[in-house]
């Protein structure tokens, strides 16, 4: 009677061996002080960061949407893995915790271990750009589950706050200011929708000439990681908002209290060209609701920090304000 090995049911143990090997180099440039020991073992170490009064530890997780289904049709890999960190490490701020590590979960029907090794790249480049640790993660191979070209991400981030640090939302004041921060495109949100215009709606293809380059070049474009600009600010910042799914108009209030608003000057926000494409064929606040419009992360900061902040953010500019009211972003 013959055998049947695990490679005839479709897991290749020895893909997933060259893989561990393929990415060590990767994971050892994201070392940063508090990494314990290195890949290989059954879970990642971190020192507790000293120096805090009460530290308090946050996680984030957080996927990449269906701009993996780009990723996937281009045959372009090693960017997605940047917005894996991005989204996870840009909510972590938001709550003044500074990124210690992360750890990813890649999921596919069959591991080509060049595919894998280019996304794991670029998470790693991700955490270098967070000064932030890859500690590990997890790979799995699943016949059947997926198709044979897909793949699926997940990123977690963990990093620590002190604990006195954390409520950003009691510290809004009426008159406090809104400083943008520019996104770098689409970030990772609102892909289904922009898939559907451009390729459906519009029958563009990846090629398409957009701004002088390909059109997949911009939709690719990696999300803005804010960490350093968050370490630079700390001191200025009152409360930050991450611009992700929902926009400005659901984003911003999770960093206001019940008793405050904030009003947006609509015409300040220095929107992206390939939000001015997507929106020949979506209503304006469709558009709000779907997409950060060009504005990946918004800071609350006082009147008297405003020049200091613009000063040192690359990009920035000044965008509204906060205002007694109930609790929500309007656009004026």
């Amino acid at each position: 009677m013959s055998q049947i090995s695990y490679k005839d049911a479709g897991v290749d143990i020895d893909a997933g061996n060259s893989f561990v090997e393929n990415i060590k180099p990767l994971v050892k440039s994201t070392k940063i002080p508090g990494v314990i020991g290195g890949i290989g073992s059954f879970a990642g170490a971190f020192e507790l960061p000293k120096g805090y009064n009460e530290p308090v530890m946050l996680a984030a997780t957080d996927g990449v949407g269906t701009k993996l289904k780009l990723a996937i049709d281009s045959g372009i890999h090693n960017t997605v893995g940047i917005d894996l960190v991005a989204m996870c490490v840009n909510d972590l701020i938001c709550n003044f915790g500074t990124p210690s590590f992360f750890l990813d979960y890649y999921a596919t029907g069959k591991l080509e271990v060049d595919v894998a090794t280019s996304v794991v790249s670029g998470i790693a480049a991700g955490c270098v750009e967070a000064e932030c640790a890859l500690i590990g993660g997890e790979t799995a191979e699943m016949p059947g589950m997926y198709s044979q070209d897909d793949y699926d991400l997940a990123g977690f981030a963990v990093g620590v706050a002190e604990k006195a640090e954390m409520d950003r939302v009691s510290m809004v004041q009426e008159g406090d200011q809104l400083i943008a921060l520019p996104s770098s495109g689409l970030h990772s949100n609102g892909f289904s929708l922009a898939r559907k215009v451009l390729f459906e709606k519009m029958n563009l293809d990846f090629r398409a000439d957009f701004n002088g380059k390909p059109l997949i070049e911009t939709l690719l474009t990696p999300t803005n990681i804010y960490v350093k600009t968050f370490k630079a600010l700390k001191e200025k910042i009152v409360a930050l908002a991450h611009i992700t799914g929902g926009g400005i108009v659901e984003n911003l209030p999770r960093a206001l209290p019940e008793n405050l608003m904030a009003e947006v000057k609509e015409s300040s926000i220095r929107t992206l060209p390939i939000f001015d494409l997507i929106g020949e064929h979506v209503a304006r606040d469709e558009m709000f609701r779907a997409f950060n419009m060009g504005v990946g992360m918004i800071l609350v900061v006082r009147p008297e920090n405003v020049d200091a902040v613009l000063a040192a953010a690359e990009g920035s500019y000044h965008i509204g304000e906060i205002k007694s009211g109930t609790r929500k972003a309007v656009m004026v």
